[in-house]
C-alpha cells in the first residue's frame, strides 16, 4: 500500500533542502537576458538533470560512492566549492560564458547540480530508498521524488513573470542577492563536510 507518512517525510524534507522559494532567485539571476522560450526550457532542463542525478543515486548511491571510495562529507565539500566558484560570479557580474555552450552549462551546472541535485538531497534519498519497506514503500518514496521535481519545475518556470516586473535593473540587484544567498549555502554546506570529517575521524 502506498505509505502516505513516507511520502509526506521525505517530499518535506526534499522540499527544505531543495528550496523551491529559495532557488527562485538564483534561478533568475542565472537566466537573465535570455528569450522566455529559452528561460523555460533551462528550467525543464535543470528539473530534468536534478531528477536524473537524484533517480541514478537513489538506484545506486551507495555503490557509486563505495566503488569511487568518496565519502559523503568529502561530496558535500566538493558541492560547496563548487558553489562558491558559482557565487563569486554572481557577485563580481562575471556570469557570461561561451555562446554556444552557456545555456546548456546553466541548466546543467549549477541549476541541475549541485543546486537541486546537491549533496544533501542525494543522501536524503540514499537513505529513504535503503529504509523503503516493500512495494508500496517505495512507491511512496519515487512518488515523493517526482512530486518534489514537478514542483520545483513549477516554481521556476513561473518565475518568470517576475523579470518582466523587475526589470533590468531590478535583474542586477537579484543577481547580487543570489550571489550572496548562494555563497552563505556554499560555505555553510563546506562548513558542514569539514565538521563530518572531524567527528568520523
Amino acid at each position: 500500500m502506498f505509505d502516505v507518512a513516507v511520502f509526506g517525510s521525505l517530499f518535506l524534507t526534499l522540499f527544505v533542502i531543495m528550496d523551491p522559494p529559495g532557488i527562485t532567485p538564483i534561478f533568475l539571476a542565472l537566466t537573465a537576458g535570455r528569450p522566455a522560450k529559452v528561460q523555460r526550457r533551462m528550467a525543464l532542463q535543470a528539473v530534468a538533470v536534478a531528477f536524473g542525478v537524484i533517480a541514478v543515486f537513489g538506484l545506486l548511491g551507495q555503490q557509486i560512492l563505495d566503488y569511487l571510495h568518496v565519502s559523503v562529507p568529502a561530496l558535500m565539500i566538493a558541492g560547496g566549492l563548487l558553489l562558491l566558484l558559482i557565487a563569486l560570479d554572481l557577485l563580481t557580474g562575471k556570469t557570461d560564458e561561451p555562446t554556444q555552450t552557456k545555456d546548456v552549462n546553466v541548466a546543467l551546472v549549477p541549476l541541475g547540480m549541485p543546486l537541486l541535485a546537491g549533496p544533501g538531497a542525494i543522501v536524503s534519498v540514499i537513505l529513504a530508498v535503503q529504509h523503503a519497506d516493500g512495494l508500496g514503500g517505495r512507491l511512496s518514496v519515487w512518488s515523493a521524488i517526482a512530486a518534489m521535481h514537478v514542483v520545483l519545475w513549477l516554481a521556476m518556470r513561473y518565475s518568470l513573470v517576475i523579470i518582466r516586473i523587475i526589470k533590468d535593473g531590478g535583474v542586477v540587484l537579484v543577481t547580487r542577492l543570489a550571489g550572496m544567498m548562494l555563497s552563505a549555502i556554499a560555505v555553510q554546506q563546506i562548513i558542514n563536510g569539514v565538521t563530518q570529517v572531524i567527528q568520523t575521524s
